[in-house]
């Protein structure tokens, strides 16, 4: 079996180095493969790519953004990889240790069928927590994390199950991957792009676990940041968190069939009124 890494950059070529390092410096009884999907950098991280044998090169024109460049390194992977194999969706924005990989194979095997995903740590203070995973509330359209004021990290066990994966350290069965259907980048292009993916391959009978034992770390601006943009540009700019096609796509996939019929009704109400959304936790 191996492991396929998929990592996809624009610019930021010295936190790309050290998550390669990182990789590469893993203590691991399975083969490690890295295939980086480039966006169109123009900070020097083409050229240093080109001269790394042990990587495999996706070129992109910057047009791709996060969805867009996972799914071009799936399409990639799936006309030659076994179903057997695995493949860990990383950001170059994060750092592991060197039992990383193992410890989430390990635990994938263990609780097979399962995707395993990481929780998230401070990397300027290791001991602190940012997230553990994500709970989904389909009825208010929310989505908030198990790392919550009503809970301790003690109260958990080294397993938790979550109903979404965020993309920055999870390994995923390839046969997991190919079931689900893969990515939707024309209408989950960055946003969301990672959770619905997760969402589906837990509808296609697999797990969705995070390993506490397994972090990865990450500066503490690591979610969405604020952007000064028109509400026409929050709900139809692909660089938004709103943008509207991602959102209706990502709860129609997680919603029943009632909340589904009633979906039409509830987005502009939650969207108009966000105080409904708050959560009763």
């Amino acid at each position: 079996m191996t492991i396929h890494v998929v990592i996809p950059v624009f610019n930021r070529l010295e936190q790309t180095q050290t998550l390669v390092d990182c990789l590469r410096h893993q203590q691991l009884t399975e083969s490690l493969c890295l295939l980086v999907v480039d966006d169109g950098s123009s900070d020097g991280t083409e050229q240093w790519l080109a001269s790394q044998p042990d990587i495999r090169v996706l070129q992109g024109d910057g047009s791709l953004f996060w969805g867009g460049a996972v799914d071009l390194a799936l399409l990639h992977l799936q006309s030659f990889v076994p179903n057997n194999d695995w493949v860990l969706l990383m950001n170059n924005d994060t750092t592991i240790q060197e039992d990383f990989v193992q410890s989430l194979l390990d635990a994938a095997k263990k609780y097979a069928p399962a995707v395993i995903g990481s929780v998230i740590r401070d990397e300027a203070e290791p001991t602190r927590l940012l997230s553990i995973g994500a709970r989904v509330d389909a009825w208010r359209l929310l989505t908030s994390d198990l790392l919550d004021k009503s809970h301790s990290p003690t109260e958990f066990t080294d397993i938790v199950r979550v109903d979404a994966l965020s993309g920055r350290g999870v390994l995923f069965p390839m046969a997991s991957i190919l079931a689900s259907g893969g990515m939707r980048p024309r209408w989950l292009p960055h946003y969301l792009a990672d959770y619905e993916l997760s969402a589906r391959v837990r509808k296609s009978g697999w797990n969705l676990l995070v390993l506490m034992t397994a972090p990865v770390y990450s500066s503490d601006d690591y979610g969405s940041t604020a952007r000064a943009l028109s509400w026409q540009e929050k709900l139809f700019s692909m660089r938004s968190p709103l943008y509207l096609p991602a959102l209706l796509v990502f709860w129609w996939e997680v919603s029943s069939w009632l909340q589904r019929f009633t979906l039409p009704v509830r987005l502009p109400l939650l969207i108009l009124f966000p105080r409904l959304r708050k959560s009763s936790v």
